[in-house]
């Protein structure tokens, strides 16, 4: 693999914390998030990723991360170790259109040219679609201390970790490389799959992960 192409250690480090909060193993989180701050990420960024994860993994898990991070926190600062807290969020613009915004950045993901007609479950259940355009979308996406790619890296690590969730993984493996991550770089991420979270988790994922760069070629 290119080195140039593999995913700097700021980016390896979200795997495991989006994985071990995604599974609820609190305790190889914990080492994570203390690796995560090793690695570069800083305290706002590391919150934004664990308060990412609740719209895929629930506010039950997201919440379990983010009390384990306060504890490391609290140990840290016992210690006299000071942490990089970075910058908070802007604001949404006053007045911004959630509808559109969200609208695009979903086509964005899934790398459509044109937004299309809505089907399947948008006419089945269409507040499950306000929902994902006006709130994760855009409340969630829209906010800065993260960037995309950062944000599809937490959320396939997390879909990666969780069972039943193969379509969704689907999709957001396919949304990482229309963000800019590279083939190189998503084999780095199975890579460190299986060294940090598990041989079941990264071969699973492979999986998928062939799938869409086959599709992506055809």
């Amino acid at each position: 693999m290119d080195v140039k192409q593999a995913l700097n250690a700021k980016q390896q480090s979200i795997i495991p914390i989006a994985a071990f909060t995604a599974n609820g193993d609190l305790e190889r989180l914990k080492i994570a998030l203390e690796e995560g701050l090793a690695a570069g990420l800083t305290v706002n960024e590391i919150k934004e990723i664990l308060v990412h994860l609740y719209a895929y993994t629930g506010f039950p898990r997201s919440l379990n991360g983010i009390n384990t991070f306060m504890a490391v926190m609290t140990e840290r600062q016992a210690q006299g170790i000071e942490d990089e807290i970075g910058p908070e969020a802007s604001t949404l613009p006053a007045g911004m259109d959630k509808d559109e915004y969200g609208a695009r950045v979903r086509a964005k993901l899934a790398g459509w040219e044109t937004i299309p007609p809505p089907g399947g479950y948008q006419l089945f259940a269409p507040i499950i679609d306000t929902f994902l355009k006006e709130h994760l979308f855009t409340d969630i996406f829209a906010r800065n201390t993260l960037d995309f790619q950062s944000r599809e890296l937490a959320t396939i690590a997390a879909l990666a970790s969780m069972t039943g969730t193969a379509g969704q993984l689907y999709f957001h493996l396919g949304a990482a490389m229309n963000t800019g991550l590279s083939e190189a770089q998503l084999f780095d991420f199975i890579a460190v799959l299986k060294a940090k979270v598990g041989q079941q988790e990264a071969g699973d994922a492979s999986a998928v992960l062939t799938q869409v760069i086959s599709s992506r070629t055809d």
